[in-house]
């Protein structure tokens, strides 16, 4: 025993003695063990620990809701970790005004080669560049085609379309959409998309970030008239305003609703939850005002972001880890089918699944990039808007009323 003693000090005081220390960084994301990017993060950490032996990540996880609470509080307490997720846009605006986000324009020329500013659009403030982002999600529907092809049924393109297949399943005893409205952000990928298929993207772009387009306008309320004839019709699942995410999906997954409006990184959790991935597909949300929005402009875009904090004690090693993490993370969400990359795919991608290509496809030729309300919008007009969500599906407001109140919420 002490013999093993002796040699533990000995290795401890040389490697004191030639300057070899660890040092850690900590990272905050929204990867929790259940979630599809988890994975992607694991291999991307251990990959920059086998290249930086003498550094180590320490990643903690947060669940998505209660994270938003929590890294606003931490940027107001100035507590913030070395790097953490974010979304950019509206969402993190705030943030980079305070002062408490680390400019990484210094970074970037070592990374241009794999990401373009383009890419990184949503999380560049003021012409300066805060954030790294790696994956380019977008809001679609997927669908049980097993369950759509015995009843001779096909993806609706249009609203009327929806509309009928819905009611076909009803007619069959089966609910048609699975949704949680007790985690609103799933309320809210088809509530937004709905509007953005009514509206536009130039006006719900306007309206959401204040540049003159009132929210209180024909085009939003026939959006949220469209999703409440869903809930009249008694399309979703009867348990979402008790349920959450997770347990919405199953009921997805095992068959007990045919259709699921979510993010396309639902193609890398079918490929494992259910258990005959090949009887799902994808398609794009449908349309409801052809004069206005295309099938292919998406609710979206490349906001999920790692952002330095300003107040690391290493912001060199933070910067570096920022990127090469993203830029890990970008390979293995798609290789894993879990997302569509921000960075370029210089790997062999041959074995990605079907429906993540198809998604991937979709992300290559769309028309416009949206994104969603909550994020492009500033946090307090966000968290209005998922209130008064919530009162809208349970029936508190009518739809004029939510255009009314959105228009209000916005104009102060």
């Amino acid at each position: 025993m002490k013999k093993y003693l002796l040699l533990a000090v000995f290795a401890l005081l040389c490697c004191s003695f030639i300057g070899v220390s660890a040092e850690e960084i900590t990272l905050w994301t929204i990867a929790t063990e259940s979630d599809a990017f988890h994975p992607a993060y694991i291999r991307a950490i251990e990959e920059f620990e086998e290249a930086n032996p003498d550094v180590t990540i320490k990643m903690e996880t947060f669940e998505n809701e209660s994270y938003k609470t929590k890294i606003k509080s931490a940027v107001a307490a100035n507590d913030l970790p070395d790097i953490f997720f974010t979304w950019g846009g509206g969402f993190s605006s705030a943030f980079v005004e305070s002062g408490k986000v680390l400019p990484l324009d210094a970074y970037y020329d070592a990374y241009a080669d794999g990401i373009t500013k383009a890419a990184l659009g949503n999380v560049i403030y003021d012409g300066k560049l805060y954030g790294v982002s790696y994956v380019t999600p977008v809001s679609v529907m997927f669908y049980n085609r097993k369950m759509f092809e015995e009843r001779g049924l096909t993806a609706p393109e249009t609203f009327e379309d929806w509309v009928t297949v819905c009611q076909a399943f009803l007619d069959d005893g089966v609910t048609p959409i699975g949704i949680s409205v007790r985690d609103t952000w799933v309320l809210a990928m088809t509530h937004d998309a709905l509007t953005l298929k009514s509206a536009g993207p130039q006006k719900v772009a306007a309206a959401l970030k204040k540049e003159g387009q009132s929210y209180n306008d024909l085009d939003f309320v026939a959006a949220t008239e469209k999703l409440m004839e869903l809930v009249d019709m008694g399309a979703f699942v009867g348990s979402a305003t008790g349920i959450s995410n997770d347990e919405a999906s199953q009921l997805f997954y095992n068959g007990t609703v045919a259709m699921f409006t979510t993010g396309s990184w639902m193609a890398g959790s079918i490929q494992t939850d259910p258990e005959n991935p090949e009887d799902f597909d994808v398609a794009p949300i449908p349309v409801i005002n052809p004069e206005n929005a295309k099938i292919t402009d998406f609710m979206g875009g490349a906001s999920d972001t790692l952002m330095v904090s300003a107040s690391t004690k290493s912001p060199d090693l933070a910067a570096k880890a920022a990127f090469e993490i993203s830029r890990a993370v970008s390979k293995y969400a798609y290789l894993s089918g879990a997302g569509v990359p921000a960075w370029t795919v210089d790997y062999d991608a041959s074995e990605v699944n079907p429906l993540t290509q198809k998604v991937a496809d979709y992300a290559k030729n769309a028309t416009s990039f949206t994104l969603w309300f909550d994020t492009l919008m500033e946090a307090e007009d966000a968290g209005e808007y998922l209130s008064l969500l919530q009162e809208l599906y349970v029936k508190n407001i009518t739809p004029a009323e939510f255009a009314e109140l959105m228009a209000e919420q916005l104009e102060n």
